[in-house]
């Protein structure tokens, strides 16, 4: 049996319960309620792209301008990222591109004109919740999100996607956009007096071995950190069932 290739996220202990990374040109949905860290983790994913692995990225949003983005990545430590953007090794369409036809065969078309250009590997949608904007039926969203994550696939991209989640545990709160990814990451949060604790829970992996426990999770200069002491609690109650 070949082996599978992966793609290092780069983020400090998710690759270990990964058991090395992502698998080569899947698409992962990255789920969690707002201030969970998914926007970072996907600036953290294109970023380490280009510091650590040498391989080019496009980020896509949704819902941030481009200085935005910027300062967001810069807020976090990342301080190459202007000049990756720059030279072209980022490539960011904001919403003012993507949102300028309103029309997400236009959104396509931008997309596959960077990929005729250069040689991306890494690609992040921020967020699939406003991509679903475009679609005025459950149906038309699935037939075109199979088409997107097709176009993806067959341009060697390897993609986070990142969706709000509006329940603390995702049982409650599936849609059909997990059932069309290759891989399903849930950051989570719990309110604490202190603040709040946040954990991420790998629940999906097609065709990878995974430690599905629920880890802890840090959000510091830097990005996210993954701690490899899984956390004293279970998505599973002890009937077996899902809590929520």
């Amino acid at each position: 049996m070949s082996s599978i290739e992966l793609t290092k996220t780069g983020v400090e202990g998710l690759d270990d319960i990964l058991n090395g990374g992502v698998v080569k040109h899947s698409t992962t949905l990255i789920s969690g309620n707002p201030g969970a860290g998914k926007s970072i983790l996907g600036l953290q994913y294109i970023y380490n792209g280009v510091e650590l692995f040498d391989e080019k990225g496009i980020f896509l949003t949704f819902e941030e301008n481009r200085d935005d983005l910027r300062q967001a990545a810069e807020s976090i430590g990342f301080d190459n990222w202007q000049r990756y953007v720059e030279d072209g090794r980022i490539r960011v369409y904001d919403k003012q591109v993507l949102l300028r036809e309103n029309d997400f065969g236009a959104a396509i078309d931008i997309l596959l004109e960077a990929l005729d250009n250069d040689d991306y590997e890494r690609l992040v949608l921020d967020s699939l919740t406003m991509f679903q904007l475009f679609f005025e039926s459950e149906r038309e969203q699935r037939t075109y999100l199979l088409k997107f994550t097709d176009i993806l696939r067959e341009n060697g991209l390897t993609t986070l996607m990142t969706n709000e989640q509006g329940t603390v545990f995702p049982e409650t709160d599936i849609g059909l956009e997990s059932f069309l990814t290759d891989g399903n990451i849930f950051l989570l949060q719990t309110p604490t007096d202190s603040g709040v604790n946040r954990y991420v829970w790998v629940a999906k992996m097609r065709k990878q071995n995974i430690d599905s426990d629920i880890f802890p999770v840090e959000i510091t200069q830097g990005g996210l950190t993954v701690h490899e002491n899984a956390s004293a609690f279970s998505m599973i109650g002890e009937d077996g069932s899902a809590f929520g």
